[in-house]
């Protein structure tokens, strides 16, 4: 599966953004997604994930109650809402696909098996 991210940017502390990611190639529903972000010289971290229904979210408790993950399977695509964003939150945002139905090992990047290409965003404060 191809994963496209877009909507990063440069905001505010105390803003908000809205990263999308599109996918295409495979059924997308088969597929829980994740997103991750990597800051410059730190390791990728975990942020958030949605099972493949959509009914199951997750998140790394940085972001727990100021972003929200959600998909349409629809459109084959996962966004990414984030909102009172801090500059701490500065960092390249990628989203990643993970095949199959368990949800088990979501926080970790080597469940995934796509990743998109990343999308910055810039927290200035």
């Amino acid at each position: 599966v191809q994963l496209q991210a877009s909507g990063g940017g440069l905001v505010q502390a105390g803003g908000s953004l809205r990263l999308s990611c599109a996918a295409s190639g495979r059924t997308f529903s088969n597929y829980a997604m994740g997103w991750f972000r990597q800051a410059p010289g730190k390791e990728r971290e975990f942020v958030a994930a949605i099972s493949w229904s959509g009914g199951t979210t997750y998140y790394d408790d940085s972001v727990k109650g100021r972003f929200t993950i959600s998909r349409d399977n629809a459109k084959n695509t996962v966004y990414l809402q984030m909102n009172s964003l801090k500059p701490e939150d500065t960092a390249v945002y990628y989203c990643a696909a993970a095949q199959g139905y368990n949800d088990y090992g979501l926080y970790s990047s080597k469940k995934y098996d796509y990743w998109g290409q990343g999308t910055l965003v810039t927290v200035s404060s």
